[in-house]
């Protein structure tokens, strides 16, 4: 494969082109500090990257402003400290603040020149919105889990994304997909049959921060640091 052989990307959004690690630590820290808990940015995003993921699971209808209160009254109940609403609350409202990745709108700009861009986020309509004016991108399509009625991995996303790319008219085959979580989307991505970029945002840390250790062995297709990494390649492959 190479970069010619594709007419639309699809991407995830948070952990590839928005900061959610630091959005969640920033309210978190905040938090933590209240209470008198003394634990890292990157433990606090370890233990909360669990309650999360559960909450998609068992919660699938609900927005995602009501994942993240549920997600931070569990990361409470975990550690034994108290989680007011207005501290719930706090996090549930806090994505519009989540910042962009500084290379995120530039990388997405240039590759809008060559591809049809498709968002598939576990988000919700009007949080995405805030986001996408950090991005300052136009989408062809956006996915999020409002629409769809259930949270990444699971695979109605990416049967939803299927049905999306065929409404545009992307060839079998043609479809590629960009995210940071191997978790939330390079496993479900490779079981429905597509090929991946993995944007690897936390290659200089160890462990696996606010997203979950992936559930099955992974191998994207192409790996890159950053988007603007990404980027470049498909400038350099297609000049």
């Amino acid at each position: 494969m190479n970069f010619n052989d594709f007419d639309a990307l699809s991407f995830d959004c948070y952990g590839t082109l928005i900061d959610w690690e630091a959005g969640i630590a920033t309210v978190l820290r905040a938090w933590a500090g209240t209470h008198g808990l003394r634990m890292s940015d990157e433990h606090l995003l370890t233990a909360y990257s669990a309650h999360e993921a559960q909450a998609e699971a068992d919660h699938p209808g609900d927005l995602y402003p009501r994942i993240l209160a549920r997600a931070m009254r569990g990361l409470g109940a975990q550690l034994g400290v108290p989680v007011s609403d207005g501290e719930a609350e706090s996090l549930a409202v806090s994505v519009p603040d989540w910042p962009a990745f500084p290379d995120s709108a530039e990388a997405l700009e240039r590759l809008s020149r060559r591809y049809r861009l498709i968002i598939l986020s576990n988000v919700d309509r009007a949080s995405f919105a805030g986001s996408n004016k950090r991005l300052g991108t136009t989408f062809t399509s956006i996915l999020t889990a409002e629409d769809v009625g259930s949270y990444k991995p699971d695979p109605r996303n990416f049967e939803a994304l299927a049905r999306e790319a065929e409404r545009l008219g992307v060839a079998e085959g043609r479809l590629l997909h960009v995210a940071q979580s191997l978790f939330h989307d390079h496993v479900p991505a490779k079981a429905a049959g597509l090929p991946t970029v993995w944007i690897n945002r936390r290659h200089d840390n160890a462990g696996w921060g606010a997203t979950p250790e992936p559930s099955a062995g992974v191998t994207p297709d192409w790996t890159f640091t950053s988007m603007r990494a990404f980027a470049d390649a498909v400038d350099a492959g297609n000049a």
